[in-house]
């Protein structure tokens, strides 16, 4: 059973350097992103090991939001090799996400 990486300053570029990586910016105040909560849970187990799935709670890492264009959330980022490569900004299906990282596998 996979489970999503909490990413963080010191992680980051390390976690989503090689590979596919989904990494969804959130805070605990906002609903859209609890509700997709779950799904990103989802996800995480059923891509272990093809892909990684991220979380980055904005309100402890701020510098992130920054440096990434963070503007509202949830704002989703797909990574393929340490590039941005595909932006989602709010709520979506489990299976628009799906297509998403599957299109980049």
């Amino acid at each position: 059973m996979g489970k999503y990486i909490e990413l963080t300053a010191a992680n980051f570029e390390e976690t989503t350097k090689e590979g596919v990586s989904m990494v969804d910016f959130w805070a605990p105040w906002c609903g859209p992103c609890r509700m997709i909560a779950p799904v990103i849970e989802e996800l995480a187990a059923d891509f272990d090991g093809k892909a990684k799935i991220c979380k980055v709670n904005t309100d402890e890492e701020q510098d992130l939001a920054v440096k990434y264009g963070i503007r509202s959330i949830p704002t989703i980022l797909f990574i393929k090799n340490g590039e941005v490569v595909d932006t989602m900004v709010g709520a979506s299906s489990k299976q628009a996400f799906t297509d998403k990282i599957n299109s980049l596998l």
